[in-house]
């Protein structure tokens, strides 16, 4: 395992299991509170990575927010947020999103070999555009970033990404955050798609915290021996 990162997925989720609203206006599934934890959580990790979806429907900064937070990082010799990394299959990516125009560390966008070119003339003005095979394979991405130096990754989504990642066995960490609302929509988009997943009736994942934020609900799995503690 020493290949690849520490890598916790970390999401939101109606209570049926969905990471959206099925339209375009943003489904706000936290609250303050933990937004806050989230943001720390950010800040203890190497690289924050999405899908190229999220980055097109929910245009994320990807960056710590807190001022004491990015102090910290500074003076532990990290950038003041961690590298924005994104997956792509096509380069259909907006170079004006925020995902590539906030903040000022680095911006890895990792595409299928068929679109190198393309996603170099569209982004490499303002991202590496690192070729991650045909098709891109999230192991050949996790393993390129352990070798740029980067020991704790952050999965925020979306569907697709986490399903790939949990599929793949290359989560350590789950945390996912319930909202106490339903969507019901079935255009709407849910936590993971079909699969064929290492955790089942015969292999339960480790329940390690469940924790109260306001009207929220914390969920804290352990996938792996890699969990610390």
């Amino acid at each position: 395992m020493a290949d690849r990162p520490y890598t916790l997925l970390s999401c939101g989720i109606s209570l049926d299991g969905y990471l959206d609203g099925g339209s375009q206006e943003r489904l706000v599934l936290s609250n303050t509170e933990d937004l806050e934890r989230v943001d720390s959580v950010r800040a203890g990790c190497d690289a924050i990575l999405v899908g190229a979806a999220t980055v097109r429907r929910d245009n994320p900064r990807l960056l710590v927010r807190a001022a004491a937070l990015r102090a910290e990082r500074v003076a532990r010799g990290a950038p003041p947020s961690p590298v924005k990394v994104t997956l792509t299959r096509g380069a259909d990516l907006d170079p004006g999103a925020q995902f590539f125009t906030a903040g000022s560390g680095q911006k890895l966008v990792y595409c299928a070999t068929s679109c190198v070119a393309t996603a170099g003339e569209r982004l490499g003005a303002s991202a590496l555009v690192v070729d991650a095979g045909e098709p891109v394979e999230v192991r050949t991405v996790s393993e390129d970033l352990h070798r740029r130096g980067v020991e704790r990754l952050m999965v925020e989504g979306g569907g697709i990404i986490h399903t790939q990642f949990l599929t793949g066995d290359l989560a350590d960490e789950l945390q996912v955050v319930v909202a106490p609302f339903f969507v019901g929509k079935a255009q709407a988009h849910r936590f993971v798609g079909e699969g064929t997943f290492p955790w089942h009736p015969g292999r339960r994942a480790a329940l390690e915290e469940v924790r109260q934020i306001g009207d929220v609900v914390l969920l804290r799995y352990a996938l792996s021996s890699r969990f610390p503690g």
